[in-house]
């Protein structure tokens, strides 16, 4: 499949394909007559890099997590590390958030109390 099909079938932005290649992490990927293959390995680690833009990931974290994950199961414990720190991140912005909701919310229950 090419990187077009590759972007449409499986709505995958061209950019992340080309960010892909790029990186050279593409053990299955070949390149056929100016043009790159990808199999069915390819989109899954594909679906992989989308998912950690998804949550959150910078190119670089997500190049690292990649080579990571490319050379085996002795470095789960440093992806896991980064997932651990992600997510502890993300648990900050959702707690900043709640703050700053309770925060409106009590604003607005002032402006009713003071206004009945």
């Amino acid at each position: 499949m090419t990187i077009e099909g590759a972007s449409e079938r499986y709505n995958i932005p061209i950019k992340i394909l080309q960010e892909y290649e790029r990186w050279w992490l593409c053990g299955e990927v070949k390149k056929v007559m100016g043009a790159w293959k990808y199999d069915q390995t390819d989109i899954e680690r594909l679906s992989l890099i989308m998912t950690l833009h998804d949550v959150g990931f910078t190119n670089e974290e997500v190049e690292q997590y990649m080579r990571l994950e490319m050379s085996g199961s002795e470095t789960a414990g440093e992806r896991l590390e980064m997932l651990r720190r992600k997510r502890n991140g993300t648990l900050d912005e959702i707690h900043f958030k709640q703050e700053q909701l309770d925060r409106l919310d009590y604003l607005r229950f002032e402006i009713s109390r003071r206004n009945n």
